[in-house]
């Protein structure tokens, strides 16, 4: 677990790379852009691939399946986060290219400073069994 302090700064530039140039995400208390807590996880990421559950995922092979945030409260500039994630579920299917895919369903929990839960984010990601070709 580490501590992600929400800077305002932060927040606008998120807004502005999303096109979104409201002032909700400009003032002293501005309030994060709904993805927001997506980039935590590139501040977070291992090296050279991504460990799911017990194994590690040929990043060559994964897709981002799905993503879903449900929020407590609002989050703003000036609160400071701390993650916990954990596997939900992990499943396998047949693709159709040929090989099994393999699914890991992940949630994020996120307190604020007070320990509060403010946040979940789940997500889907899947490898696929066999390398993408272009």
């Amino acid at each position: 677990m580490s501590d992600w302090h929400i800077e305002r700064g932060k927040i606008w530039e998120f807004a502005r790379a999303c096109l979104n140039s409201s002032d909700a995400y400009n003032k002293d208390d501005a309030v994060i852009p709904p993805t927001f807590p997506r980039t935590i996880s590139f501040w977070t990421q291992p090296g050279r691939g991504e460990t799911r559950g017990r194994e590690r995922m040929d990043m060559r092979r994964v897709l981002h399946g799905e993503q879903e945030f449900e929020y407590v409260r609002p989050l703003r500039a000036g609160d400071v986060l701390t993650t916990e994630s954990h596997v939900k579920e992990q499943y396998e299917k047949e693709g159709k290219r040929g090989g099994t895919m393999q699914f890991v369903v992940t949630e994020t929990v996120f307190k604020d400073q007070a320990g509060e839960v403010v946040a979940y984010a789940r997500g889907t990601t899947i490898q696929t069994g066999k390398p993408a070709t272009s």
